[in-house]
């Protein structure tokens, strides 16, 4: 059944990508042979590359660079630097300025005041794209720090030019503090050594790959920048520094409810500190387990839980972690959240991988559990681990006998000498490269959630909105789920800029879920489905034509998937 979906939704992203394909480039290079796959092209040195899309040599200057502004950034993070301290005038404590009676008409001199739960990168987006075209914002965050998880972002070519869009000098110093990924070879391999179904076939080697794919030409076929990636704590520091006014984001305060006041009268929003908000638009960016999104959609009491302390979901230490693991299952079942069914152990390693200057990004596929890593810039590689296994499951506290319990796990389930893991198999070397140069206090766990396309229930309701992981949590197989919290924003902002008169919000907000909804529900729905079908890699390989079968498909689609994920328009 994942299968034929998986097939569906595959020809329905041609059918569209197809249709809508960007005539600007094919009248730009009339000439076939200048269409050819660009890297192909670029190793037998039939082109010139601009230098905006190569790598910057990883020289020691460069890697020096890389890393201390990543630990520079984090540190400002930790200080909360740039956050607001209460003065008790701000903006957003006026009620007289929105409750009016009937609305009131927007101007430049009295704009549209938005307040945004959550700064993340969502939120800091969103309150960016609005600031930009001249709406008040704040920024309400309910962590005490920015604790980010996951390590750097891929900031792939279609949320850069959202990013463009929205503030030139954010795209500017995003682009000059990122390393370039696209110019590279992505793809899936097999992580240890597989025959087929009663040898009918060749089998396959540990390492060998089974799909490659260029992210590089979609995004030059769209007229698009090169994919970046970008520590979370720089691109955070880039948006408070020059995306939002200074004193934007107001650190613990977390949304307790809010009350619509009449139709163009605005929101009163109350805090857990007691502290009264008033403003035009009240936007969600606050996460899977979104406060604004557990009473916009009527939700259990429960479905926002305990967040954790950390901006962006990240716990603070690894007794908050622990306590997050079993919290999430009763706040997936209250905000009607999917266990995707799988844990994930995550870590930065300061490394220079031996495939550096080939492979920008590759999985290695095993049996229900597969092994990711990409280029984080600076000689450093991010790495995830994704093990199936039942929610809630924590790792052993470290002892004198065992002081690295996430190491020694992860080093059994992707051991690389016989007799292999508890299958069997004996793994390709790299994930055991990885992970043996990464310090245990550097890995991070989580189990990974996701949730159905909110196609009935909406993202808007009167003057609220939600966005980002709120709107749509979805797997991060595509690395698209930050870059299309940026194009959310883009959109909101736009729609919000041809507002004229409060009155005029609710139907804006509506304009910017039916324009976004379609394109987000394809990517969610194929980041779900490619997660789903990555661990039954296995059981389809060794039967005979399903095997071959599915890899051609996912080899003749990824140009197709890749054009549509790399747009100018959303």
């Amino acid at each position: 059944m994942a299968l034929e979906r998986l097939i569906s939704l595959v020809f329905l992203l041609i059918w569209h990508t197809v249709t809508s394909f960007h005539q600007p480039y094919i009248a730009r290079y009339p000439n076939k042979a200048e269409r050819s796959p660009f890297l192909t092209s670029v190793m037998k040195g039939n082109f010139k590359l601009h230098s905006t899309v190569l790598r910057e040599p990883e020289t020691a200057a460069r890697v020096d660079t890389v890393r201390k502004r990543c630990l520079d950034a984090s540190l400002d993070a930790a200080k909360a630097k740039g956050c607001a301290v209460d003065t008790g005038d701000e903006w957003w404590r006026d009620e007289s300025a929105v409750n009016v009676p009937g609305g009131r008409s927007i101007t430049a001199s009295d704009p549209l005041r938005v307040i945004v739960a959550g700064g993340g990168v969502a939120g800091l987006v969103a309150a960016a794209a609005c600031h930009s075209q001249g709406m008040k914002v704040a920024i309400f965050e309910q962590a005490s720090q920015y604790a980010p998880y996951g390590g750097p972002i891929q900031i792939q070519s279609n949320a850069l030019r959202a990013i463009e869009q929205i503030n030139k000098r954010c795209y500017d110093e995003l682009r000059a503090a990122g390393t370039v990924t696209a110019d590279r070879v992505s793809g899936l391999k097999i992580g240890y050594e597989k025959g087929v179904f009663m040898g009918l076939g060749p089998g396959y080697k540990r390492g060998d790959w089974l799909v490659r794919f260029d992210t590089l030409q979609p995004a030059l076929d769209a007229g698009l920048p090169a994919t970046v990636v970008v520590d979370r704590p720089v691109i955070q520091q880039i948006l408070l520094n020059h995306g939002v006014p200074e004193n934007t984001v107001r650190i613990k305060s977390r949304i307790k409810y809010y009350e619509e006041l009449g139709e163009g009268q605005g929101i009163k929003v109350v805090l857990e500190d007691g502290n009264v908000a008033f403003c035009d638009v009240l936007v969600g960016a606050d996460g899977i387990w979104s406060s604004v999104r557990k009473q916009l959609h009527g939700l259990d009491s429960g479905a926002d839980g305990a967040a954790a302390s950390g901006a962006a979901g990240g716990a603070l230490d690894e007794k908050e972690a622990r306590r997050m693991a079993k919290d999430s299952i009763l706040m997936a079942s209250g905000a009607n959240r999917r266990y995707s069914g799988f844990t994930c152990y995550a870590a930065l390693c300061e490394h220079k991988a031996s495939n550096i200057e080939e492979v920008s990004y590759q999985i290695l596929l095993g049996k229900d559990k597969y092994f990711v890593s990409t280029d984080g810039g600076g000689e450093r590689q991010q790495w995830f681990a994704l093990i199936r296994e039942p929610a809630g499951g924590v790792d052993e506290e470290a002892t004198p006998e065992n002081p690295e319990p996430k190491l020694k796990r992860l080093l059994n389930e992707f051991n690389n000498e016989k007799p292999g893991d508890a299958n069997g198999d004996v793994w390709d070397d790299f994930a055991h490269e990885l992970l043996r140069a990464t310090p245990e206090e550097n890995i991070k766990r989580r189990d990974l959630y996701d949730g159905q396309p909110l196609i009935t229930q909406g993202w808007t309701k009167g003057q609220v909105a939600i966005c980002g992981d709120a709107a749509h949590p979805m797997m991060p197989n595509l690395g698209q789920g930050g870059c299309q919290a940026t194009e959310d924003g883009f959109r909101l902002s736009q729609e919000l800029a041809t507002v004229t008169s409060t009155k005029d919000i609710s139907p804006a907000l509506q304009t910017y879920f039916n324009k976004r909804i379609g394109r987000t529900t394809l990517i969610q729905t194929a980041a779900q489905l490619g997660s789903d079908l990555l661990v039954d890699f296995d059981k389809m390989m060794t039967i005979p034509l399903v095997g071959p079968f599915f890899l051609f498909m996912t080899q003749v689609s990824m140009p197709f998937i890749l054009r549509f994920l790399y747009t100018a328009s959303f």
